[in-house]
């Protein structure tokens, strides 16, 4: 195994690392809503689900506290891409047709960004908390060693947050009329240094380095290495898409 360190992560690692959603849920949102003026992604990383809404509406707007992440962001010419935090966003009253959080709300102050929500949404928009649950790998040895490694070994480094994630947002408050979403789920096929690449980007893994417990990552990553094999081997991974989606 190379002595490359991958959980030296920022913003690079998650444009690299981070997995695309799939483009039926960009497609989905934008038949769901009346209007295709304005797009605003709030807590957009580096742009993942920002650059698929662009397809789909005439403008789109992303947003995020980090200048880490969207100097990383991924441009297009009807992108704008803002550095501002969930709760005072930078957009003026009824500009918006459509408001989508993606793997982000579990880090918002709820109450301050959903009246922010209200202020910029037009009539009839939506509103869509996005996340993706637990990744589920394969063959079954795999799975058994990831999980053992998510639950139990970096499980106490997750911040409380994560179990937000974990539920699929389920039990926050979501004070919009609800509405049905299709099943979804992101598939790839990764080789070991797309997934370890991944796992980088990891707020938990981020935590265990500052804790100074690498041996948590090293045991992980000589063990995960031995039952991947040859690290060129593409294996499928994939995560389930959760939703609240409402309108406002």
């Amino acid at each position: 195994m190379t002595a490359q360190n991958w959980f030296d992560t920022g913003g690079s690692a998650y444009a690299l690392f981070r997995p695309e959603y799939p483009a039926g849920l960009a497609r989905f949102l934008a038949r769901a809503v009346d209007g295709r003026g304005l797009a605003v992604d709030v807590g957009c990383g580096n742009g993942q689900l920002t650059r698929q809404l662009a397809d789909h509406f005439n403008s789109v707007i992303g947003i995020d506290p980090s200048a880490d992440q969207i100097a990383n962001a991924r441009r297009h010419g009807n992108i704008d891409y803002l550095c501002a935090p969930a709760e005072q966003l930078p957009l003026p009253e009824k500009s918006a047709s459509l408001i989508t959080a993606a793997q982000a709300a579990h880090w918002f102050d709820l109450p301050r960004f959903y009246a922010e929500v209200q202020r910029i949404a037009e009539d009839g928009a939506l509103i869509a908390l996005v996340s993706y649950g637990v990744m589920q790998l394969a063959p079954s040895e795999l799975q058994d060693r990831f999980d053992r490694f998510y639950r139990d070994e970096i499980g106490p480094y997750w911040p409380p947050e994560r179990k937000l994630v974990d539920s699929g947002y389920a039990e926050i408050e979501f004070p919009f009329e609800e509405m049905p979403y299709p099943d979804m789920t992101i598939d790839r096929v990764w080789e070991l240094g797309e997934f370890l690449g991944y796992l980088s980007t990891w707020s938990a893994v981020r935590r265990v380095n500052e804790a100074g417990r690498d041996d948590i990552l090293e045991s992980f990553v000589h063990d995960i290495s031995a039952l991947w094999g040859d690290p060129a081997r593409k294996l499928p991974v994939s995560w389930p898409i959760n939703m609240r989606l409402g309108t406002i």
